[in-house]
């Protein structure tokens, strides 16, 4: 995933970046409806509004994420759509919450765009433009409420099932069938679709959302067999609460040995290199290793990561 490009614009603490693969992607498209306004003006206008409407329902995750207690600072816009990274905190809830948001500000714009389609006045190109916009803003809405792991509604699938089965297993779950329906998807694609750029569009949606399920996958994977490792008693994450696991997890950028970065108060005993910061295993946020202090708990308790 693209986490870089052109820098557009910050609000609200988020800076929002544009891939430069999106302006490929442009151009392809404004050739494909070249005929479809009689000014290619109203085709640079209807791409532009598309990824203002992407834009702010990536912006509903990245508000939503932080109104629960999680971190997001940055979406990019890049040429399948956008991205929000976002680490809400590593319960159901607020997973949930991060990710329903999105879509809510499709269906707010629901009414919007199709009331201005419908009290457009009798210009064709005017027309043609809300009714677009009215369309896409519903069928991204649609398309993104499959549950079809990683689109919003594969992600929505995992945080309920959470709540029922743990994170890792509902995440297994959620892989298992965003993988089947991203296959189903593909094999639609190349066998109803023709030489559409739109059709190469859909391919490529769901190529990528089977790599990512699959990653999804082993990532449950991983989650599950960290489930049983020992955590360490006295410190947690400070922007998910998560305890870090006890054990040589940690390799040394300078000499490449495995240590354990809290047990060595941050120092390598192999080299002697000293680390100020970690990230954090659960959440991928990176934090100064002072900040991961915690009172100590009583003698023979064991912490667990949240949400398992």
């Amino acid at each position: 995933m693209p986490r870089n490009g052109i820098r557009l614009f910050q609000a609200f603490g988020i800076t929002v970046y544009l891939s430069w693969w999106w302006f490929l992607v442009a151009v392809i498209e404004l050739q494909a409806r070249s005929k479809y306004y009689g000014s290619p003006v109203w085709n640079v206008a209807e791409y532009l509004s598309l990824f203002a409407i992407v834009l702010m329902h990536e912006f509903g995750h990245a508000l939503a994420c932080r109104s629960v207690g999680g971190k997001a600072d940055r979406i990019v816009l890049w040429p399948l759509g956008g991205v929000a990274y976002v680490s809400p905190p590593m319960r159901p809830g607020a997973m949930l919450w991060s990710i329903v948001a999105g879509p809510l500000v499709n269906v707010v714009l629901t009414p919007v765009t199709w009331g201005l389609a419908m009290a457009a006045p009798g210009s064709a190109d005017l027309n043609r433009f809300l009714w677009s916009i009215a369309y896409m803003n519903l069928g991204l809405l649609v398309f993104n409420m499959l549950p079809i792991y990683p689109l919003d509604g594969g992600k929505i699938l995992w945080s309920l099932l959470w709540f029922v089965l743990g994170m890792a297993r509902s995440l297994m779950v959620a892989s298992v069938i965003g993988m089947a329906g991203a296959g189903a998807l593909l094999l639609a694609a190349l066998y109803f679709g023709g030489t559409d750029p739109n059709n190469w569009i859909l391919i490529a949606i769901a190529l990528f959302a089977v790599i990512q399920a699959w990653v999804g996958f082993k990532n449950a994977r991983e989650i599950h067999r960290r489930q049983n490792i020992p955590m360490r008693a006295g410190f947690a994450c400070p922007n998910c609460g998560a305890p870090p696991p006890r054990g040589t997890f940690w390799v040394c950028s300078n000499c490449r040995s495995r240590f354990d970065i809290f047990e060595n108060a941050g120092r390598c005993p192999a080299c002697g290199m000293t680390f100020q910061s970690t990230t954090c295993m659960a959440c991928g946020a990176r934090s100064p290793i002072a900040a991961w202090v915690r009172e100590m708990p009583p003698e023979g308790v064991v912490r667990r990561v949240p949400g398992n």
